[in-house]
């Protein structure tokens, strides 16, 4: 029996970083964390990926050191050693972008060489060119035979990286494979939604509707002998008040099945989804006042044990 991990993404870190979308709602989930989680999100913007910051940020406080620890660990090229390669690598280029990129007002790690210099490592080859005919100064790093611009319109020693084609980014990815061998690849990363649809107060019951929304093709699936896909999600829900006391919990599994991988590639694509309804009073749990709640999920994937958990308001 062989393990099929569905959705293997390989991620270009620098197109992530240039084309990171802004989401007011994310950012407003931002301003909540504390001095140290502030700091390490900021570091870690050049790697972590969109949907990776949306979890962290949507995680209850009480969970977000236990993220940051499996970030780092899921990148570990060498998981069985107490020293991970890719964090002190990462972490030794930031410090190195400080240094080297100084005088443009801002650390620098926090401008666009140094951002190109964490990404990638050093280039081959370095050339500066002062002022042209044009007026401006520029920077032209080689990554083997590909070039990467920056100019300095002022020649103030700001240089900002010149649009990239993006044509070119694959050339622009081995390089960083070329640099960045001591670095494996992460492991796969999945997200979840869970909203609350529809809800009805009538007499002395309380009707709730949940939708979870999940991406097939971020489900870990395992091979059978016979070739089918099996999978299961585990999900535990439970609604507190504002006084942090459960008035509801609930449970669900959720298996997948496949018959063979042509059928689930035809589903790959698509998106899981299921209802998950909730009638109050249900001989357990009373129904609670009108007001504001806060409703807490994980969800578990039985084929990997990999654990996702969040908190978000609601009103009842």
């Amino acid at each position: 029996m062989k393990k099929m991990y569905i959705g293997w993404v390989i991620v270009w870190p620098l197109l992530l970083a240039l084309l990171f979308p802004a989401c007011s709602r994310l950012s407003k989930l931002e301003k909540n964390l504390n001095e140290t989680e502030a700091q390490w999100l900021s570091e870690v913007r050049y790697i972590i990926t969109p949907e990776e910051r949306k979890v962290f940020l949507e995680l209850p406080e009480s969970e977000r050191a236990k993220f940051i620890e499996d970030f780092w660990q899921r990148r570990d090229p060498f998981p069985d050693t107490e020293k991970n390669e890719y964090k002190e690598e990462y972490y030794q280029r930031l410090e190195q972008a400080n240094r080297l990129f100084i005088g443009e007002g801002r650390p620098g790690w926090l401008t666009d060489r140094g951002r190109i210099f964490i990404l990638f490592g050093p280039p081959t080859e370095r050339q500066t060119y002062p002022m042209e005919l044009s007026g401006f100064c520029r920077e032209v790093w080689y990554y083997r035979s590909f070039p990467v611009v920056f100019v300095d319109e002022h020649c103030s020693g700001t240089y900002i990286l010149s649009a990239i084609n993006l044509e070119h980014l694959q050339d622009l990815n081995l390089a960083q494979g070329y640099f960045q061998n001591s670095i494996a690849q992460e492991k796969t990363f999945f997200d979840y939604e869970l909203k609350v649809a529809g809800r009805q107060r009538k007499d002395d019951q309380l009707e709730l509707k949940l939708v979870f929304k999940m991406k097939y093709s971020d489900v870990w699936f395992e091979t059978k002998d016979d070739a089918s896909l099996e999978a299961g999600l585990y999900i535990k829900i439970e609604i507190r008040n504002e006084s942090n006391q459960v008035v509801w919990q609930g449970t669900k599994d959720m298996p997948m099945t496949f018959k063979d991988e042509d059928e689930f590639n035809q589903k790959k694509k698509k998106t899981f989804s299921v209802s998950l309804d909730i009638n109050l009073p249900d001989g357990q749990y009373q129904v609670p006042p009108p007001g504001k709640y806060y409703l807490y999920s994980s969800v578990k994937q039985m084929t990997s044990e990999v654990e996702i958990k969040k908190v978000k308001r609601i009103n009842l």
